[in-house]
């Protein structure tokens, strides 16, 4: 049976730790809602993006940009999977790297040709020690910028464009709620937008100058660093909301854990108090 002593040093332990989960979660809900209000303005701008380019795309008759075009054989997948750097959020960056195991497993299913590039230091430890020579490219997640989305798609452009990938697919953890968080699958490469022939018009709806080739190769490149600009800021909400909830989590169970550690002291005390008096008693009687 522990002693009063280890009781003690142990309910102090635990209060610690208790400071700790709260400032986390305090630090973690007030970078929460920077990282929500920057996504609430994201989406919006990405999906005029995403229906400018369709609009575009559908009205383009002989004009043709690369990072459109289908590639038959389409064998080889280059998957971009985004998750924290850190650890402490949950079930956050399990949930992301289970479903790309299983995107994974049925690419590979088809006979298709997989390999990864990664976003943060939980995907780098977890596809280093499972399948490292499906790995083309790590880097650590950081902070969401526009500037790492242009890096990364500049990088995913080159390997489209040099044969290297026949498609490009990146995978997040979307921002739902505070509470709940998706992984989602998104195809980057080739940067289609889903029309058919007939929403395409007879005539384009509006002009380009200097011409549709010139307005393509501008919209294209901008619109594939804003769809993975939106998966960054996807990712990185969903980190810091369910690191908010982990820490609250943490912070209610050792509530309840230095409430039971102290009920336990108070007993072991009670009980210490208690042989001491009989001690007494009985050693007064035999006198």
């Amino acid at each position: 049976m522990a002693s009063l002593r280890d009781i003690r040093r142990r309910i102090v332990s635990v209060k610690k730790t208790q400071q700790i989960t709260r400032a986390m979660r305090m630090v973690a809900a007030a970078k929460l809602r920077r990282a929500q209000e920057r996504i609430l303005a994201a989406r919006p701008y990405a999906d005029k993006m995403r229906a400018t380019l369709a609009e575009v795309a559908a009205a383009t008759r002989d004009a043709e940009h690369p990072l459109l075009a289908r590639r038959e054989a389409n064998a080889k997948v280059e998957l971009v999977v985004v998750a924290s750097d850190r650890g402490l959020a949950g079930a956050f960056n399990a949930n992301v790297l289970k479903h790309t195991q299983r995107v994974i497993a049925e690419l590979e299913a088809a006979g298709r040709e997989v390999t990864l590039s990664l976003v943060g230091r939980k995907t780098i430890d977890f596809f280093r020690r499972r399948r490292p020579k499906q790995i083309r490219a790590q880097r650590v997640f950081g902070e969401a910028s526009l500037g790492r989305a242009i890096e990364l798609a500049q990088e995913v452009s080159a390997d489209f464009l040099a044969g290297e990938a026949d498609e490009v697919v990146i995978i997040f953890s979307e921002f739902v709620s505070a509470m709940t968080q998706t992984p989602r699958d998104v195809r980057l490469l080739p940067f289609a937008p889903e029309t058919t022939s007939a929403d395409a018009p007879a005539k384009a709806p509006f002009s380009a100058e200097p011409d549709l080739d010139t307005l393509l190769a501008t919209l294209v490149p901008k619109a594939l660093e804003i769809e993975i600009y939106r998966g960054l800021l996807e990712s990185q909400a969903g980190e810091y909301a369910a690191r908010m909830a982990a820490m609250e989590s943490a912070t209610r169970n050792s509530e309840e854990m230095i409430g039971n550690l102290t009920l336990k002291f108070n007993r072991a005390r009670q009980a210490a108090i208690t042989r001491e008096l009989i001690e007494i008693i009985t050693g007064a009687e035999a006198l």
